[in-house]
């Protein structure tokens, strides 16, 4: 949904002043019922004109008043079928309501609190997108209905832009100004269009209202704007000041528990090419620390290249992971048909295995050069994918055939779902810990309940800090993915 369309408002309406909207039609039609206006207490969503069956409401203020300071007042095209029509007159009432409404009164859920929140000392994490609430339809509402939010210590909300070297809003609507309906919200209450706080981040302040547990991070960067971290990188003081008024703002600070990094990737290329050297990314790390302080948490995902002179070793990340809580390698996306004619291979190998396309282009070796470099085994997360990549045009069942392109997917081509590929391309081998499917022509690769039970008794073998997963909206609406991490954790 384009952001000019969402707050679009019902055929034959006229825009006001301040955006706000009066019903209109033509006079003829106004003069031949000569319906009345009324004062009513009914409030509307989103700041626009209402219908409810015959009946409108609309915003009023008088001449020489403007909406803000007029603000309470409102009134009510009644019809109730006399005219037999549904069309409102042009002209507003002469007079102002007599009564304000007063707020309708809301019910607090009469649910308390879940008091289970998971045991032991083990992270798991995982990511909700925020573009995931227009064509993927996955609100916060889904992380509890799902019964994920009960298995989850911690949500990573992504991502924060940090075009020019700060940290600003990804998106505005998603975030903070989207209205719910009482159905799409955690708590069954419906947002007011004049409550200061709605969106995404109201929807996860009732979240960690219901599950008290559970912890926030605002989460900066990604693929797509990573490359603001080469201005931050010049200027580590004022990028920190910019990060921490944002996570801390007064609207939403009890909303988030601390920020993540996500730099892909420092003095190396990911969409774009860093080369503010290897000092870097400590720098960055160590001023957000000095003003985030030791009470806000802070994480970092970080590439998984475990090769020999891969972006694990151009980057002093020892230094940078010293100043942080937990660290993420995104053990996923080795392997793809970003190379469009393959070898096929799975993209979320646990191991090597015979015939690997790159060595070191594993889960373990990604860890094994972390805990080289120093890092404690407890502050490393593993990373899972609940999604699979996949090419078309393949005849070899086995991992390294060729293949002509990426197969199709729901949103992306060469990736897909899990939730879609169980029952689409069930899987029909095991390579290097993970599952991999033959299906046609297409050849997929993913981790289903049955491997994520292995890649966790390794978690538990290395003693790392838990699991992390990219992310919420491609497991089932049960969360069968979330349960293997947590049952096996």
């Amino acid at each position: 949904m384009s952001k000019t369309t969402r707050r679009a408002i019902f055929a034959g309406a006229v825009v006001l002043a301040a955006g706000i909207a009066v019903p209109a039609v033509s006079a003829s039609a106004a003069a031949a019922c000569a319906p009345a206006w009324s004062a009513s207490a009914v409030y509307v969503k989103d700041n626009v004109a209402s219908q409810n069956g015959h009946n409108y409401t609309a915003k009023w203020w008088t001449q020489n008043e403007s909406p803000a300071t007029n603000s309470s007042q409102w009134a009510v095209w009644i019809d109730n079928g006399v005219c037999g029509g549904t069309t409102p007159p042009t002209t507003p009432p002469t007079t102002p309501p007599t009564t304000p409404p007063t707020t309708p009164p809301t019910t607090p859920p009469t649910t308390p609190p879940t008091t289970n929140p998971p045991t032991g000392s083990k992270w798991v994490v995982g990511y909700f997108a925020e573009w995931g609430v227009y064509g993927r339809g996955y609100h916060v509402k889904n992380i509890d209905t799902s019964g994920s939010a009960s298995k989850l210590t911690h949500i990573l909300y992504a991502f924060g832009n940090t075009t020019g070297g700060k940290c600003t809003i990804g998106d505005s609507y998603a975030d903070y100004e989207k209205a719910y309906t009482a159905a799409e919200s955690v708590d069954g209450v419906a947002d007011t269009w004049d409550q200061p706080l709605r969106g995404s981040f109201n929807q996860l302040r009732k979240l960690k209202k219901k599950y008290p547990h559970l912890k926030v991070i605002y989460s900066m960067g990604g693929w797509t704007w990573s490359g603001g971290f080469s201005d931050a990188a010049k200027n580590p003081a004022a990028f920190a000041d910019s990060c921490y008024n944002l996570v801390e703002d007064s609207r939403w600070a009890d909303v988030f528990d601390g920020i993540d990094i996500d730099w892909e990737y420092p003095n190396a290329c990911g969409l774009t090419c860093d080369t503010s050297g290897p000092a870097a990314y400590a720098n960055v790390l160590t001023a957000l620390r000095n003003k985030f302080g030791a009470n806000n948490l802070i994480t970092s995902a970080i590439s998984a290249d475990g090769s020999n002179g891969g972006k694990l070793d151009v980057a002093d990340y020892a230094a940078g992971i010293a100043k942080l809580d937990k660290v993420f390698p995104m053990t996923y996306d080795y392997f793809g048909a970003f190379a469009a004619q393959g070898p096929t291979a799975p993209h979320s190998p646990l191991t090597a295995y015979p015939g690997i396309p790159q060595a070191g282009f594993h889960s373990d070796a990604a860890v094994q050069k972390l805990k080289s470099k120093g890092v404690p085994a407890s502050k490393i997360l593993l990373g899972i994918g609940f999604y699979g990549r996949g090419w078309t045009g393949v005849t070899q069942a086995a991992p390294g055939g060729s293949a002509t392109g990426a197969a199709a997917g729901t949103y992306e081509a060469g990736i897909e779902d899990y939730k879609v590929l169980k029952t689409k391309c069930p899987a029909t081998g095991t390579v290097g810990g993970t599952a991999y499917a033959f299906c046609g022509n297409n050849w997929w690769s993913y981790d289903t309940p049955s491997t994520i039970a292995g890649k966790m008794t390794y978690a538990k073998n290395q003693g790392l800090g838990g699991a992390f997963f990219w992310e919420l909206s491609g497991d089932t609406t049960n969360g069968e993915l979330i349960t293997a991490i947590k049952g096996n954790l």
